[in-house]
């Protein structure tokens, strides 16, 4: 189990991150959210031992965590190949740093590249690659040694939904396989996906922290959907709906003063139709929860 006890992180007088503790165990994931700058990128280089605490523990199974005693996966937000090397050959060269045997990583690799559909071949070169299948080239360095503690630094940016698709069922994959796994992205549904729990960041205060279900208890449901319903006038009628907008011909979205209005508006919708194909009363989105927040 990854742990981080009360670690803060000083640059002379500014203060990147504060007293931030959580745990990730193995085969769990954390999303890791905020805006730029709230100290994201200075946590996971603090656990990569790239840079020292100012204060507070990094611990791995209750030890003093040390990077070179365990395999540790790290993808970079600023990606990290060698643009005029062959990705055989920089394979190679991990496979070397990680004390794996090169001819059992090329088979491991071949299997890699067809599982994410990499247009390429292993003597191409990274600069000949598309933005996208050199992406999936970074991901694979980053997770084909089957790393204890894997770290992702904005995975999905410049992805396609396929493609990011693919890279969301290999960190499945790396999960199920037992994988403690920190991640952070601006796309706040992939983070709904697949997080067990989610940590979020302002100016390097936790701001928020639990599982997407804990989080969302504490909201209340003020977001209401309504199909079945052809005039708007039928919403404009109660006080304390707002932000009212037809999103189809018969389907309107509002958000409630209230919860109790929901209620009164679920009473009035049956007494007055037969059928009704969707009454969904709901907490915000947790896209909705970040920008509140931020």
């Amino acid at each position: 189990m990854l742990t981080l006890d009360n670690v803060t992180k000083n640059f002379g007088t500014k203060q990147a991150v504060s007293d931030l503790s959580f745990t990730v165990k193995p085969g769990e994931i954390l999303g890791l959210i905020g805006q730029n700058g709230a100290g994201k990128s200075t946590t996971f280089r603090m656990i990569m031992d790239f840079i020292q605490p100012t204060k507070g523990q990094i611990l791995w199974q209750g030890k003093q965590f040390d990077r070179t005693k365990h395999q540790i996966g790290f993808m970079p937000e600023e990606r990290g190949l060698y643009q005029k090397e062959s990705i055989i050959d920089q394979l190679n060269y991990f496979a070397d740093l990680h004390r794996r045997n090169r001819f059992d990583m090329r088979l491991e690799l071949v299997k890699w590249m067809e599982r994410l559909n990499v247009v390429g071949k292993l003597t191409d070169k990274v600069e000949s690659l598309s933005k996208g299948n050199a992406q999936k080239v970074q991901l694979i360095a980053t997770m084909i040694f089957h790393p204890e503690i894997l770290i992702l630094d904005e995975p999905f940016s410049g992805l396609d939904p396929v493609n990011a698709q693919l890279l969301l069922d290999e960190i499945i994959r790396a999960k199920n396989e037992g994988t403690a796994i920190i991640f952070s992205t601006h796309n706040m549904d992939n983070v709904a996906k697949i997080s067990d729990k989610l940590l979020m960041l302002k100016h390097g205060q936790t701001v928020l922290a639990g599982t997407l279900a804990e989080i969302k208890q504490t909201y209340p449901r003020l977001n209401l959907t309504v199909e079945g319903i052809e005039a708007e006038g039928f919403f404009s009628k109660y006080h304390g709906v707002t932000e009212l907008r037809r999103v189809g011909q018969q389907t309107f979205k509002m958000k409630l003063a209230n919860e109790d209005l929901g209620r009164l508006i679920f009473q009035d919708v049956v007494k007055n139709r037969d059928y009704v194909p969707v009454f969904e009363q709901s907490a915000p989105s947790l896209d909705e929860i970040f920008k509140q927040l931020a």
